[in-house]
C-alpha cells in the first residue's frame, strides 16, 4: 500500500488488505469519515450521509473478511451514490428543490449491485436542479465546492461524487452521465470517470444516452467497479444482453499498430482553451511516442445538431415542472426554469426535429470515430467557473457550448474515459477522454491504465480548504 493515508487508500489496495488482515473496513471507515467530518464543511459534496448505518455496514464486512467469505469484489469499501440513483428509504430530489420527497421502494439496479457486493454506503451525493448543469448549484443541496479550489465549480451533474473522490471520501463513487456529468467533473477534480457503453450498467429509470459509471482515483478502482456494476438487472428494458468480462485490466505493453485520432476542435461550441489544448496535444504526443499512429480528425458536430438536442432537452424538462403544483415549480433554481421555459417557443415539428438529433449525432460520431482503435480529446474545453456558476458561458439560451467533446459519445453509445493530463495556469486540473468503438469498454479502461501508467508524475489530491 502506498504512504497516503487510509481515506486516499484505493479500493484495490483496501481489498488486498482485508484479505491479508493487514487492514479492517471498521478502521478505514473510521479515517474517511474523520476526512469527512474535516472537509465537507467546506465542500459540501453529500446528501443523507449515515454514518450509523456504514459503521453496521463496516463491522459486517469485518466479520465476512476475517471468516475468508467477502460478499464480492468491493466488500467493506467505502462507497457513494449520486442523488439521483434511488436507495432505498431515502428520498430522491434530483437536486431540486421542486421535487416532492418520497423515499425511494428500493434500491436502484447500481445501489443495489454496490450493497450485494458488501460495499458501506456512506451517503449519496449532491447534484444540480435535474441533472442539467455541469456544477454544484442546486435549489436543494447546499453549493458543491471544487477540492482544488473551493472558489470554484466540481463540474457535474455528478458534482458531489467529483468532490468526495478528489477529497478522499472513500475511493468509489457512482455517477450518471447523459451529457457529460460523469467525465466533466472527472476532468474538473483530476480523476478518472468513466462512461461505459451504452446500456452496459443496468439502471432504472433508463432513457437514450444515460448511463451509469464510477468516478474513482485510478483506473484499476474503475475497473474494479465495473466487475460490480454491470451484472444484469431485469429492470432496465434498454440493457445490453449480460455477458461475462474479465474487468482485472492491464495496460496495454505498448501501442505499436494502434491507429489514434485526435480531435481539438469538435465543430461547435467553446473554444478549447490553450492550456487545455496544449495539455492534450502531450498527451497525444506521448501516445505517438510509444508507437500509436495519431492522426487529427475535423469536427463533426454541428449547431443544427447541438440546438435540436437542447431544444428536446428543455421541452422534457418543461414537461417535468409543468407537472407539479405551482409553489413547488417555483421552488425550482431560476437558471433552470429559464431555460426549460425557453421551450414554449417551440412547435411540435421544432421537438422532433430536436430529439431526431440524437440519432444524428450518434451517426456522425460513429462514422467520424470508426477508422480508428481510439479518440484523444479535452474532456471540456475550458476550466472550471466559479462554484456559483450554472455553466461556463452562464446563458440558458446556450446551455450545452462546453459539452461538445462529451456529448456525442453519449448519443453513439460509445465508452469513453476521462483522466487527467495535466494542470493549467491556476493549477487546476485538465481532462483527457479517450473515447473507443462501441462495446469497446475494456480497450478504453487498458488505453487510460497505459496513460495513467506513462504520464507526468501528478500533484498531490488537494485538501479541499
Amino acid at each position: 500500500m502506498s504512504d497516503d493515508p487510509l481515506a486516499l487508500a484505493t479500493a484495490v489496495e483496501l481489498c488486498a488488505s482485508y484479505r491479508d488482515g493487514r487492514l479492517s473496513p471498521p478502521e478505514v471507515l473510521d479515517a474517511v469519515l474523520e476526512r469527512i467530518d474535516r472537509l465537507e464543511p467546506h465542500l459540501h459534496a453529500l446528501y443523507a450521509p449515515d454514518p450509523d448505518r456504514a459503521r453496521r455496514e463496516a463491522e459486517e464486512a469485518g466479520r465476512r473478511w476475517a471468516e475468508h467469505r467477502p460478499a464480492g469484489p468491493l466488500d467493506g469499501v467505502p462507497v457513494t451514490v449520486k442523488d439521483n440513483v434511488a436507495v432505498a428509504g431515502v428520498p430522491t430530489p434530483v437536486g431540486s428543490a421542486a421535487t416532492p420527497l418520497r423515499p425511494a421502494v428500493e434500491d436502484a439496479p447500481p445501489a443495489a449491485r454496490l450493497r450485494e457486493s458488501g460495499a458501506v454506503l456512506l451517503a449519496k451525493t449532491t447534484m444540480p436542479d435535474l441533472g442539467m448543469l455541469t456544477s454544484g448549484l442546486s435549489s436543494y443541496h447546499p453549493l458543491t465546492r471544487n477540492p482544488w479550489d473551493p472558489r470554484r465549480t466540481p463540474g457535474g451533474s455528478s458534482a458531489g461524487a467529483a468532490a468526495a473522490a478528489a477529497a478522499g471520501y472513500g475511493p468509489v463513487h457512482l455517477g450518471t452521465d447523459i451529457g457529460g456529468s460523469i467525465r466533466l467533473p472527472a476532468g474538473w477534480c483530476g480523476l478518472v470517470g468513466f462512461k461505459p457503453s451504452f446500456g452496459r450498467v443496468p439502471i432504472d429509470p433508463a432513457f437514450l444516452g444515460r448511463a451509469a459509471g464510477p468516478l474513482t482515483r485510478t483506473v484499476d478502482d474503475a475497473a474494479l467497479a465495473m466487475s460490480v456494476l454491470t451484472r444484469p438487472d431485469r429492470r432496465d428494458h434498454l440493457a445490453l444482453p449480460p455477458q461475462e468480462l474479465d474487468w482485472s485490466v492491464a495496460p496495454r505493453p505498448d501501442l505499436a499498430g494502434l491507429r489514434v485520432g485526435l480531435l481539438l476542435d469538435a465543430g461547435v461550441g467553446l473554444p478549447v482553451e490553450p492550456d487545455v489544448a496544449e495539455a492534450v496535444s502531450r498527451a497525444a504526443e506521448l501516445f505517438a511516442a510509444h508507437g500509436a499512429t495519431v492522426e487529427p480528425i475535423a469536427g463533426y458536430l454541428t449547431r443544427a445538431m447541438l440546438d435540436g438536442l437542447d431544444d428536446f432537452w428543455r421541452t422534457r424538462a418543461r414537461a417535468d415542472l409543468d407537472r407539479l403544483e405551482p409553489d413547488r415549480r417555483a421552488a425550482a433554481l431560476p437558471y433552470i426554469v429559464a431555460w426549460a421555459d425557453r421551450a414554449a417557443r417551440l412547435d411540435a415539428a421544432a421537438v422532433y426535429h430536436g430529439f431526431s438529433q440524437i440519432d444524428a449525432i450518434s451517426l456522425a460520431t460513429q462514422r467520424a470515430t470508426e477508422p480508428y482503435d481510439a479518440v484523444l480529446s479535452p474532456t471540456c474545453p475550458v476550466g472550471p467557473p466559479d462554484a456559483e456558476a450554472p455553466s461556463p458561458t452562464g446563458d440558458p439560451d446556450r446551455p450545452l457550448e462546453h459539452i461538445a467533446f462529451t456529448l456525442p459519445f453519449n448519443m453513439s453509445g460509445q465508452p469513453a474515459i476521462s483522466v487527467n493530463c495535466g494542470y493549467d495556469r491556476d493549477g487546476l486540473p485538465i481532462g483527457l477522454q479517450i473515447s473507443g468503438r462501441r462495446f469497446a469498454d475494456l480497450d478504453v479502461l487498458s488505453l487510460a491504465a497505459f496513460y495513467e501508467a506513462h504520464r507526468p508524475e501528478q500533484r498531490p489530491w488537494p485538501t479541499g480548504r
